[in-house]
Formats: C-alpha cells, structure tokens, sequence
C-alpha cells in the first residue's frame, strides 16, 4: 500500500480544529447571519488610514512582504517604550503561539492552562507532543495563584493566562499577576495573552520590563484596531525568547498589505479612541438586552458581553443553537461552570437590534 507515511503524533491526533468558523455555519444552515457577533472581530473596522494604506500597497502585493517586518517592529517598540529587539511580528496570536510552542514543547512536555480557556493554545500543544494539565476558574476568572502552583507541580515548560480572559470577559490587575508571579517556578515561562488589554480598564497590563525573561506577552491587531482578517499580531518579550521565534517562523508570513495597515493603524490613536468608545457603548446595550430578557450579564474588560443564561450547559446550548438557527451567530464557553453562558461580541446598533430581537424567541424555543 502507498501513502503518506504520518507521523505517530500525527495519526494519534483528532481531526477537529478549535473553533468552527461563521462562514462554514453558514455553508450547514444554507443562509448568512443576519448578525455576526460571535467572532469578537471589531465590526468597527479599522482605521481608514489603514483601509487606504492597504489599498495602497494593493498594485505592490506581487512583493514578498519584508520578512523582518522590520518597520512594524519600530514602531510597535516606539509605541510601547521598549526596543525592536523585543518584538516578534507573526500571523495574529495563534499563529504566535505555534511558533513558541514549536520552540519549546516535545513529546511529553508539560504545559499548564485553564479548563475552558482559550482552545487554540491547547490545539498547538497537542499538535507537538505537549502534555496538557488544566486548573478550574476560580469563579468567572482565571486563577494565576492555581495556574502557578500546578506549574510547580508538573514542572511545566510554558503556562497560559489571558488577561482580559476568553471567553469570560474577567480580568486581574496587572499589579496581582506581577505579585502572583513571585511563585512562578524557574523554567516556567508564563505566555500573558493581552488579546483584549485595549479594551480593559487602566492598570490591567502587566507592569513587567520586556526584558524579563519570565514572561511573553501576546498582543494584536484583531480586536480594537479591526484587522482580524489581516492576521497582525506581535509578542513583547526578552532578546534571546524573541531571536529564538526567527528559528521557527515562517520567514515570509506577514503579507505587504498587513504589515502596511497594521502600520497605520498603530498610529490612529483617534481611531483607537473612537472604536474604545464604540466597544463601551455596545457592552452597555447587551448587558441591558440581556437583563430585559432575565439573564445575567457578567462584567467585561473585553470587547464582548459573555451572559449567565441561569441554568446548566445544556440550556446554554439550546440558546446558542436558537439564535444561530434565527441567524444570529454567538459562540459560548466549552467548559462547566462557565459553559451556563453564551458569548456575545459587541458591534453596532443594527446587529445588536437584531440580536434583541431574536433573544426573547431563542429563550422560548430554549424552554420549549
């Protein structure tokens, strides 16, 4: 018989991938949503700078794009007061933490996250051997205290905490995760996915020098600055973490146009600002849709509402299902407790009108 020869790693895996994407619902359901707010892409958009300097690059994308980003890199280390040296560009967060964990994870290393946390980090950890080992949420947060404590325990090469957390919406302050930090065990390098720290109130990013080599932090242009579908997203970390990404990366993976409006976004700070805006005014409309509708909205540094639909998962389930089935797209925690909720991202009045019109029907057919 001939064939590809798979790896054993490769033929142990499932052929499931973390999260099923909107268009594809929509290919199964045979129409499009009427509101797509379970992404948490920015349905804000970008930047108009970074609309034209991107159709400015358009006549230039026959061209590789620099495969040093070296521009971006500059102005991501003017931004944030640190040196192009700590910057690490790649194609968004997830393709960021394949990158590290092809780094740093083997067959059989350890690796510590939460149960419920955010899948697409433990999608990569699988894909290289890792040996995954979870700590429940303390309530509706992330536990550093526990995540740190377990690290200890299995001696785990990397652990995971995002802050603000997906999908709950919680978040600490930076402050408490720099002191819980003091029981990090050496040898653990803690990834801080800051996805949504633009969105989060003031003191929520970790006061850390960059050249700390305890830590990672991941950022992006996916969420505030609405580039999603560029896939922009950039590590802040130490020299030598930062050199070993250039081992792994793909040496061509951020196209021209991206790196150009990512470029000029970072430099919209006005835009930044209004979208901010955008995001606190639609937080506030879903937690009082939800509220209408007796259900619980959870507070949120995030640019979602994740809401505590009272019962169990099952009933969360029949929810999110109803109102895809009515052509609104959500998504919903995975894992018990916070699987009693579903997930609903902010955007603008008309997708938000059509999520509250739909709501009240999709708790109906939810109770039957």
């Amino acid at each position: 018989m001939t064939g590809p020869r798979y790896t054993p790693l490769a033929q142990s895996l499932p052929a499931t991938v973390p999260f099923v994407g909107p268009e594809t619902q929509e290919r199964q359901r045979g129409a499009p949503f009427a509101a797509r707010l379970g992404a948490n892409e920015s349905i804000f958009g970008p930047s108009p700078h970074a609309i034209a300097a991107m159709q400015a690059t358009a006549s230039e994308i026959w061209m590789y794009g620099d495969a040093e980003n070296h521009d971006l890199r500059a102005s991501l280390a003017a931004h944030h007061g640190v040196r192009p040296d700590n910057i690490m560009v790649g194609e968004g967060i997830d393709g960021l933490l394949g990158y590290l964990v092809r780094l740093m994870v083997g067959p059989g290393d350890t690796v510590v996250t939460s149960e419920g946390a955010y899948p697409t980090f433990n999608y990569h950890v699988a894909g290289f051997g890792g040996v995954l080992h979870k700590v429940p949420y303390k309530g509706d947060h992330e536990d550093p205290a526990a995540l740190f404590a377990k690290a200890a325990e299995v001696d785990a090469k990397l652990v995971y905490l995002a802050n603000p957390d997906n999908p709950m919406g919680s978040w600490h302050r930076g402050a408490d995760i720099v002191a819980a930090m003091q029981a990090l065990p050496a040898g653990t390098l803690l990834v801080l996915d800051e996805a949504y720290v633009e969105c989060a109130p003031e003191g929520t990013a970790a006061p850390v020098d960059a050249d700390d080599p305890r830590l990672v932090r991941m950022r992006t242009f996916s969420k505030v600055y609405g580039m999603a579908g560029a896939r922009v997203g950039y590590a802040i970390g130490a020299p030598d973490l930062i050199a070993g990404f250039n081992k792994v990366r793909n040496h061509f993976g951020m196209n021209r146009a991206a790196q150009a409006g990512a470029l000029a976004a970072l430099a919209d700070g006005d835009w930044l600002a209004h979208v901010q805006s955008e995001i606190a005014t639609a937080r506030g409309r879903i937690s009082a849709i939800a509220r209408e509708n007796g259900l619980t909205p959870l507070p949120s540094a995030t640019n979602f509402v994740t809401i505590d639909c009272g019962s169990d998962g099952t009933f969360a389930k029949a929810v999110l299902d109803s109102l895809v089935s009515l052509g609104i797209f959500v998504r919903m925690p995975f894992a018990e407790p916070q699987n009693r909720c579903i997930r609903v991202s902010c955007g603008p009045s008309a997708e938000l009108d059509a999520f509250a019109a739909a709501l009240p029907r999709a708790l109906e057919i939810a109770r039957g």
